[in-house]
């Protein structure tokens, strides 16, 4: 009871700070309203971390203001925040995800829930298993995914906070939980491991829809290979998400293969897409504007609205921050022109 009391005291004081900073700027639009069709996303798990480290936003015209309560102005409509099972540090573990999403239920914003089934990232290159599920056998992983999955989803429901979509597992290219659910070692775990936090997530909210999400979105051998080999040992999902980092010079080339993708991906398991994350050099905004527009222009035109969105990656991230640079606002925490292809 202590605990969740604490963060019920965390949250109130954060959005009391967050409606501190938006009277501040009383003079930018007025939050998302637009809160079906098309997702118009951001992943900003970076925030509360950056906020503790006291880097500012600033809208166009120089002005403080909420990094969430800054992209609605920009006509984004979703947040998306990635969930890590027991992280040294504290951030992105699943009290720190529900100070985030209540800032964004509070503006409107439809939400994305992304599990990493990880201690820190899971990604292409590490799909660690968490330190707490080190010694367990296959069956005794699937019970953790399933608890670590409800425990998270139930502190959102309590507290009135609904994601319309939820990955399990993170760029899950070869699987997830490695060894236990590698996938080119083992498709059956990882299609068992997959399938626990599907069902955990249905659960909790019957109505989201699940998103298993790859990497390299235009790599359409990787997704064939990978959702042949789901399907064939009873993997469950609803979207199939999608990561998209073209360089500057190829990337009318890796959005026309990202496009093909998709449509390959509708017509061979029937199913929704979603561009869970794009990026690109911040600092060549006008270069990362064309790639986004025709990104969104094309993905708007796959027939009967079968891809639902597009995610950018941390554009809030600035100043080599955490050495990233592939986000969307400049050294002065302004968002770029980039951001533009999203109105």
């Amino acid at each position: 009871m202590k605990n969740i009391l604490t963060i019920l005291i965390n949250v109130f004081f954060l959005f009391l700070s967050c409606g501190d900073r938006e009277t501040q700027a009383s003079s930018d639009p007025p939050p998302a309203s637009d809160i079906t069709g098309f997702a118009k996303g951001a992943d900003v798990s970076w925030l509360t971390e950056m906020e503790k480290a006291r880097r500012k936003f600033y809208n166009a015209s120089g002005q403080e203001t909420e990094c969430m309560t800054l992209l609605c102005g920009l006509e984004f409509n979703a947040i998306r925040l990635r969930v890590w099972v027991n992280p040294f540090d504290g951030w992105c573990n699943k009290e720190d995800v529900l100070v985030k999403a209540f800032r964004a239920k509070n503006l409107g914003m439809r939400l994305m829930i992304d599990f990493h089934y990880s201690d820190a990232w899971a990604d292409p290159g590490h799909q660690t298993i968490p330190a707490a599920w080190q010694n367990m056998n296959l069956d005794e992983m699937k019970q953790a995914v399933k608890q670590h999955t409800i425990e998270t989803l139930n502190l959102l429901k309590t507290n009135g906070i609904i994601p319309e979509w939820v990955q399990v597992g993170n760029e899950t290219g070869n699987g997830m939980l490695w060894d236990a659910g590698k996938a080119d070692k083992n498709m059956a775990g990882y299609a068992a491991l997959n399938n626990a936090g599907y069902d955990a997530v249905k659960a909790v909210f019957p109505d989201a829809k699940i998103i298993v999400h790859l990497q390299g979105g235009q790599d359409n051998s990787l997704y064939r290979w990978l959702f042949d080999g789901l399907k064939s040992n009873g993997g469950k999902w609803d979207v199939i998400g999608m990561s998209l980092y073209p360089g500057e010079n190829d990337w009318r080339q890796q959005n026309n293969s990202c496009i093909a993708n998709i449509k390959d991906m509708i017509a061979r398991y029937g199913s929704e897409v979603m561009i869970c994350e794009v990026g690109m050099p911040w600092d060549k905004p006008e270069t990362a504007k064309a790639f986004l527009t025709d990104l969104v222009t094309q993905a708007k035109n796959i027939p009967n609205s079968k891809c639902l969105g597009i995610f950018y990656w941390e554009p809030e991230s600035y100043n080599n921050w955490k050495g990233y640079t592939l986000g969307a606002f400049d050294n002065s925490g302004k968002p770029t022109v980039a951001l533009d292809a999203f109105k």
